[in-house]
């Protein structure tokens, strides 16, 4: 077994030449980098190491990123709604990808009942969403097909929680910003864009206009 030191070696050997291909492909990369970043997608994927932004074949500086466990945007969770308004208010990105990944760890724990400890926290909205739709995921008898049906499921309410932040609603109205809903393929590497329905609840959660006469 090799040791610590010669593992994370060969990780700095492997960055060396990582940078040295992708430098010689595209001479003028890492010195655009250099003076600050305009990407024009942000990525809200899953933390599982099989589906990284990776699958769309883009340069360091084409995409911000964001990724926690099983791409979920909960409205008390600060990081991605700090994410959200960087990438909306200063980024100016013009693309927000919601992207969930069949076969995916945290949809099969929440259709199970096995407690997970501190997890159980962050997959509470997760198992929100299974309960709004257990009518339809119990109609599937197949295990594996439920799970990616459920992934299905997530993306789109991810979809909806993201198009209901004060930011992405101000965008939408500027009409500077496009929400899409994907899920990335384990065993193709392909990604699936998802037809995303209407959210019946929207306007309830709609920020009105600034009441201009409070300016």
């Amino acid at each position: 077994m090799s040791s610590s030191s010669d593992f994370f070696g060969e990780l700095l050997q492997r960055n060396a030449a990582w940078a040295e291909r992708i430098g010689n492909a595209n001479p003028d990369l890492f010195p655009r980098n250099a003076k600050g970043q305009s990407p024009q997608i942000l990525w809200i994927g899953c933390s599982d190491s099989r589906a990284g932004d990776g699958c769309l074949d883009l340069l360091p500086g084409d995409v911000f990123v964001h990724r926690n466990i099983a791409n979920l945007l909960p409205y008390n969770d600060l990081s991605s709604l700090a994410v959200v308004q960087f990438a909306v208010d200063v980024l100016k990105v013009k693309h927000i990808v919601v992207c969930g990944h069949y076969d995916c760890g945290g949809a099969i724990a929440c259709l199970g009942s096995k407690r997970l400890g501190l997890l159980d926290n962050w997959l509470r909205n997760l198992r929100d969403v299974r309960a709004n739709n257990k009518a339809e995921l119990d109609k599937i008898s197949d295990f594996h097909e439920r799970v990616n049906r459920f992934v299905e499921l997530n993306v789109i309410h991810q979809v909806h929680n993201v198009k209901k932040l004060s930011p992405v609603v101000d965008a939408t109205r500027e009409g500077r910003i496009q929400v899409h809903g994907l899920v990335y393929d384990v065993t193709s590497g392909r990604l699936k864009p998802l037809d995303i329905p209407e959210d019946p609840n929207a306007e309830d959660y709609l920020l009105f206009e600034q009441d201009k006469s409070m300016e």
